[in-house]
């Protein structure tokens, strides 16, 4: 099958149950405090500069951009699927956010000025496509020098539980998938519930990494390797998302990565990786 067929499938796949939706009757106060139970959205928040250009690449339907909207920043959320922009635009008007706009495009030809934004973040994206390492080099070249890229990926040892849990749902035609937390957690939410099966079980592209692959990319595309979340270095708490991480070993990280497996396998295997732009 061709990348632009595979984009296609992918497009419709999103286009017929956008990720990840918003609850009934959403307002901003509940947005942000759900927002804020990621750790991980609440440094990102602190380690962006308050007049920072931001670029989030396959935003869904715009939560992210939407959280990151605030202060004096300009926020651009760029998607595949309209269906989904359409989301995450009624949401920010719903909420009264003015900073954030969102475009349709693909990340492969993302039709935005290279080197513009001072942050450059995408989450969940890159392994849905193809290609992740040319669409990592697509994306990293948005980054201004000195800017920062951030990618979140299925790291290879964290998806395993996952994996385990969509081989029962599928030998069962999924009326049987044990130990998901986030499918228990939207029980009275079916729209949200069905996004969430569909995007974690029922994707038509997967891929899965380690942190030594993504680090080559970032190697190969003059983005210098800061540190991931969470930290592959043991007793580093990764408060500074933007601060490398020291003593950076390799046989540590392999250790930390399998130790994922009970951390965030638990929600699906998603890890961050951040870098700077030389």
């Amino acid at each position: 099958m061709a990348v632009d067929s595979r984009t296609d499938v992918v497009r419709r796949f999103y286009d017929e149950a956008p990720f990840p939706g918003y609850p009934p009757r959403d307002n901003l106060a509940a947005f942000r405090a759900r927002a804020e139970r990621s750790r991980f959205a609440q440094l990102l928040d602190a380690a962006i500069s308050a007049d920072a250009h931001v670029v989030e690449v396959g935003c869904g339907t715009g939560q992210m951009s939407i959280y990151l909207a605030h202060m004096d920043r300009v926020v651009v959320g760029a998607d595949i699927s309209r269906a989904a922009l359409r989301l995450g635009q009624d949401a920010a008007r719903r909420f009264g956010i003015t900073s954030v706009r969102f475009i349709e495009t693909d990340l492969h030809h993302p039709g935005l000025r290279p080197e513009s934004f001072d942050v450059v973040y995408s989450a969940g994206v890159l392994h849905h496509t193809a290609d992740p390492a040319a669409a990592f080099a697509s994306v990293a070249r948005l980054a201004r020098p000195g800017g920062m890229v951030i990618v979140g990926l299925y790291n290879a040892f964290a998806r395993l539980p996952l994996r385990f849990r969509r081989g029962i749902a599928r030998l069962t035609g999924f009326r049987v998938i044990p130990f998901d937390p986030i499918l228990r957690e939207r029980r009275a939410e079916p729209a949200r519930r069905a996004a969430w099966l569909r995007d974690q079980y029922q994707h038509p592209e997967e891929h899965r990494h380690t942190v030594a692959e993504v680090k080559r990319w970032f190697g190969a595309n003059g983005i210098e390797y800061l540190r991931s979340f969470p930290s592959t270095v043991f007793g580093d708490d990764g408060r500074d998302l933007f601060a490398p991480a020291v003593d950076d070993w390799n046989f540590e990280n392999w250790i930390a990565q399998l130790g994922w497996m009970w951390t965030l396998g638990r929600e699906g295997g998603l890890f961050f990786a951040i870098g700077r732009r030389s």
